[in-house]
């Protein structure tokens, strides 16, 4: 008797790509030299591709604190309005 557990089991669908001409023909050439499916082939690119995608996904900011007590007096209580002119203070702004 044969038992196939799911999790062992991988799935395949069935799809059709466009492909340049030149793409295709290259692919086939390397796939025959290597002696592998163009099916392999295109797995392993579209694998790669993948994954240095997900390795250059933005990565979420560090939430940065500094000792201290806030913000300065004159600061707190203003707006962003205030913290511009601060920050341009003494710089011709």
């Amino acid at each position: 008797m044969w038992l196939a557990s799911s999790i062992n089991m991988v799935s395949h669908m069935k799809t059709t790509v466009e492909l340049a001409d030149s793409l295709l023909s290259e692919a086939k050439q390397v796939a025959a030299k290597e002696q592998t499916t163009l099916r392999d082939l295109l797995e392993e690119g579209l694998r790669k591709v993948l994954e240095e995608r997900r390795k250059r996904a933005p990565q979420p900011l560090r939430i940065v604190t500094f000792k201290g007590r806030g913000l300065q007096p004159g600061v707190r209580e203003g707006g962003w309005d205030r913290i511009r002119d601060l920050i341009y203070e003494g710089h011709g702004g």
